[in-house]
């Protein structure tokens, strides 16, 4: 396997990371836009932000075929093509849409199985540093995009702000395609793929952690602000909440990966109890209802803290407990998978179990569990140096 890589290599997971979430993620804030537009109820708009997810779940498996296949390079390019097609079609009519978010949604599920094994088959040095990159540029893109898209559909259209969106893909491609010759083909020991990660009582582990990570962060991002609501506060200040809930990931995209390489390992065991006991007492927090910002608050920094460091050590966990390019990809792409299965599942019966009960009590009570079951299934994985 070749082990050159491309001058633009660190440029492209630059512009790959900043184009990561951004064709779907900054929707939500422009629904109605895009509902009158269409002539068409917000409410029936709604499937927009589930399909990505659902895709997350249900492609994520092919990614590591396809990279035996055609080479991590290489499907990268292919991907971001798909993508910026599956971007720009969304412009023409409501069932273009659809299908568009349906192949933005299957474009970003192979980058992001495959962004562990592209770091390591090209800098396995520096995967702490990348990590950090490309998370980084995840994170301030989605900040930038969420707060100028709204007067960008005053000035132009929901059209305009898509047809942006779709060229910032193709800027991407255009700086990502020269590292397609250095192309960095996957190789696969048979024995190794005869023995499924799924009899992987670690890679198992490792699964239920991500999952319930994704569960957790996308629950609360779709959820925090209505409680908030709910228990009393003014929707200005449950934005505010909202805000700080997404703009609290920068530093820990900037400190968590490089942490997570450097680290011994009963230190990194340490940052990862500080972390989750973040994330416990923020969802115990959720049991009580008080009209209190202070609190709500507290909650969303804490939880917020918690979804934050733990997403990016998840995507250096993948690289670290893997021998080869390959194995990485196998690995993401099962946890990925069905991680994501879960994280479709959560914000639905979050709600549904409002609906059901009348109170947030017993939705509440289950994320806690939830948390629980996450912590331990992390502290399970760190005890295995490579998953096998």
């Amino acid at each position: 396997m070749k082990k050159d890589y491309s001058i633009f290599f660190v440029p492209g997971i630059i512009l790959v990371g900043a184009v990561m979430r951004i064709p779907f993620t900054t929707i939500p804030t422009v629904l109605s836009y895009v509902a009158d537009g269409l002539g068409v109820s917000v409410n029936s708009l709604g499937v927009l932000t589930s399909i990505p997810l659902i895709m997350f779940a249900f492609c994520s498996s092919l990614a590591p075929r396809l990279a035996d296949k055609f080479g991590l390079e290489k499907l990268f390019t292919m991907v971001l093509i798909a993508m910026f097609i599956g971007s720009s079609m969304r412009v023409l009519n409501l069932p273009s849409l659809y299908i568009g978010t349906m192949i933005i949604g299957i474009s970003i599920a192979m980058m992001n199985v495959l962004f562990p094994s592209i770091i390591l088959a090209n800098q396995p040095f520096r995967i702490g540093l990348l990590t950090t990159i490309y998370t980084t540029a995840m994170g301030l893109s989605s900040s930038v995009a969420a707060s100028v898209a709204v007067p960008i559909v005053k000035a132009t259209s929901w059209k305009g702000l898509i047809l942006i969106l779709s060229f910032l893909i193709l800027v991407a491609l255009a700086v990502w395609f020269p590292n397609t010759f250095h192309n960095h083909m996957t190789e696969q020991d048979e024995e190794k793929r005869s023995s499924s990660l799924w009899k992987n009582k670690a890679a198992i582990a490792l699964l239920v952690f991500g999952g319930l990570q994704s569960l957790l962060f996308y629950t609360g991002m779709t959820w925090l602000p209505t409680m908030a609501s709910q228990a009393g506060l003014s929707s200005e200040a449950a934005g505010i909440l909202a805000s700080i809930y997404s703009l609290i990931s920068l530093p820990f995209s900037l400190t968590i990966p490089t942490l997570t390489t450097n680290l011994s390992s009963k230190n990194r065991k340490i940052m990862l109890a500080i972390v989750s006991a973040c994330a416990i007492v923020g969802t115990g927090m959720l049991l009580f209802q008080t009209s209190s910002f202070a609190y709500w608050l507290t909650v969303n920094i804490l939880i917020g803290i918690a979804v934050s460091a733990l997403f990016p050590y998840l995507l250096v966990t993948f690289s670290m407990k893997s021998h080869t390019p390959s194995q990485t990809a196998q690995l993401s792409g099962m946890v990925q998978s069905g991680g994501y299965f879960l994280a479709a599942f959560g914000p639905t019966l979050f709600g549904f179990s409002f609906n059901l009960f009348g109170s947030w009590t017993v939705a509440a009570l289950c994320l806690f569990i939830c948390t629980i079951v996450m912590t331990a299934a992390l502290f399970y994985t760190e005890r295995f140096e490579k998953i096998q």
